[in-house]
This record gives C-alpha cells, structure tokens and sequence, in this order.
C-alpha cells in the first residue's frame, strides 16, 4: 500500500486565505460599484467610501461622513449632480451574481485552479 502524505493543515491554511481573498475582492468591487451611484456634489461623498477588514476574515464596505448614513436613506431627495438614494444597498443587490463570480474566481486562484 502507498504512504499517504496527508496535507490537511496545508489545504485549511490555503482555505482561509482563499476566503480572505474572495471577500476583499468582492468588497473592493462593491465600493467601486456603490461609487457610481453615490449622490454627487463635491465629491466628499464619494472619496470616503472605503474597505475595512474586520480581522476575521470579513470586510465592510463605508462612507466616512456625518451625512453618509442620511444620504443614503432619503430617497425622496433630488440628486442634480449625478447619484442616487440607497447607493450601497443597491449596488448589493443589483451586483448579486457578479459578488459571488469575483469571490468563486479569488478562490479558485488562491487554490491554484
């Protein structure tokens, strides 16, 4: 009988950075995307959109403003420079399949797929 040469701990540290991986590709195209549709006037907005790790292999996606959160809700407010109301949630939503083709991709790469 063959010796088996067992690799287990290997293939579970590869897993988490496959999921590390999948997680912050998928957070940076959503911050990208929720960007687009990000209600314009000076661009404040816009520019503090971010991507934070949480340390456990997750992330999250933010606006750093005192008005990002208003911004974000009011949906009967007019946006003249360009954006929309429910900019992050929407872009979640619309962007569903692509999240999940990004994070599928980062960890076929990670496992040399």
């Amino acid at each position: 009988m063959a010796d088996l040469d067992w690799r287990g701990l290997e293939v579970i540290k590869y897993l988490g950075q496959a999921k590390i991986n999948a997680v912050r590709a998928s957070a940076h195209f959503l911050r990208d995307e929720a960007i687009e549709r990000t209600p314009v006037e000076t661009g404040t907005l816009r520019n503090s959109a971010k991507v934070t790790d949480n340390g456990d292999g997750g992330a999250a996606v933010s606006y750093n403003t005192p008005y990002a959160a208003r911004q974000h809700e009011e949906v009967g407010w007019q946006h003249p420079g360009g954006g929309q109301a429910k900019f992050l949630e929407t872009a979640a939503l619309d962007n569903q399949k692509q999240l999940q083709q990004i994070a599928a991709e980062q960890i076929r790469k990670s496992l040399g797929l």
